[in-house]
């Protein structure tokens, strides 16, 4: 693609913001180095959208990213950081794990690339995670009856927004792709009234 930008005009959409990435800054960063010219616009992203829930966007700590556990893996990395927002009283956005054109390891054991089919994970099966993370670490950094936000297709005419405890949330049909979670810090009385509208029992 920057060998093709030398000489002609080239377009690289993405979802989400540029900068949302830190492959897409990589990419600015090799073009400079190449005397390529940049132009950057600006689309909306999760990360400024889920202010639609009603939460203050100043009031979010540092976002973390969950991903789909198997049998071998399951990285708890996240855990630590969701801990340091909830004592000092910050929200946390949790990015959910999107597979899309992903190589089975059975065929890349074969030496023959074959894809699964695309995955998206859902707000109820990263509660699921999140609860059984908690129950292994006890740290309280969130437990069943913690204050969450269920976010999905912010943006479009479908939007769905929920909140409830992680334990009530998990019975919620957040529909199709693609899901965000949030987990409530300290509340605002502002936030408080503006939530009402979107709890379990209102979206029910």
């Amino acid at each position: 693609m920057l060998d093709s930008a030398k000489e002609h005009s080239v377009a690289f959409l993405v979802v989400g913001d540029p900068f949302g990435a830190t492959t897409h800054t990589d990419l600015q960063i090799r073009a400079h180095q190449k005397g390529i010219k940049v132009e950057v616009i600006h689309n909306a992203s999760i990360l400024n959208a889920v202010g639609a829930c009603g939460l203050q966007l100043y009031r979010y700590g540092e976002a973390v990213s969950i991903v789909f556990f198997t049998e071998t893996w399951q990285p708890d990395s996240f855990y630590d950081r969701i801990l340091s927002n909830r004592k000092q009283g910050l929200h946390t956005l949790c990015l959910l794990d999107i597979k899309v054109k992903e190589p089975s390891l059975e065929s890349l054991a074969r030496g023959k690339k074959v894809y699964e089919p695309a995955r998206f994970m859902t707000v109820n099966t990263a509660i699921e995670q999140l609860l059984q993370v908690e129950a292994s670490r006890n740290l309280g950094a969130f437990g069943k009856d913690s204050l969450a936000i269920g976010v999905a297709r912010i943006g479009s005419p479908s939007q769905q927004i929920v909140a409830g405890t992680m334990q009530e949330l998990l019975d919620v049909d957040f529909g199709e792709p693609l899901h965000s979670l949030i987990l409530a810090g300290d509340m605002h009385v502002i936030e408080t009234e503006f939530l009402e509208q979107f709890t379990v029992k209102r979206s029910s």
